[in-house]
């Protein structure tokens, strides 16, 4: 006597679960870059602005304190600022700064940096604020 025996049902991937975690595995890639891209001042008290963009293209990041400032993490004097910038942009058609100036810096503290900046030959400057 034959006995039928059942069919084994044959292994298949499914492909929304894998779909899935690949989507997943993109967003927090994502978000990972997105947040490391904003991050490169140092920690000042920014002033803030209802109209902030973020700009993350730009190349260099200053940082003006009111006992100094650093130059991508690096401290810097202003006489040495315009000769700094210089050589960090010597490679750059169009370079570009992000200025993270403390709320408390004097404005004409700031336009004594922006004119070392400018000296530099920098014309792309995105001054950082927080949101109020």
């Amino acid at each position: 006597m034959k006995l039928a025996r059942p069919s084994r049902p044959r292994a298949r991937i499914e492909m929304m679960p894998l779909i899935d975690v690949v989507f997943l595995l993109l967003v927090v890639f994502i978000y990972t870059m997105l947040s490391m891209a904003v991050h490169r001042g140092l920690p000042v008290t920014l002033p803030t602005s209802s109209a902030v963009e973020i700009e993350r293209d730009l190349p260099l990041s200053l940082t003006v304190r009111m006992d100094g400032m650093d130059l991508d993490g690096r401290e810097v004097l202003l006489e040495e600022l315009a000769a700094a910038l210089a050589d960090r942009t010597a490679g750059h058609d169009d370079p570009g700064l992000l200025l993270f100036a403390e709320r408390d810096l004097s404005y004409q503290q700031l336009f004594t940096v922006l004119d070392q900046v400018k000296a530099a030959g920098i014309t792309r400057i995105s001054m950082q604020a927080d949101l109020p």
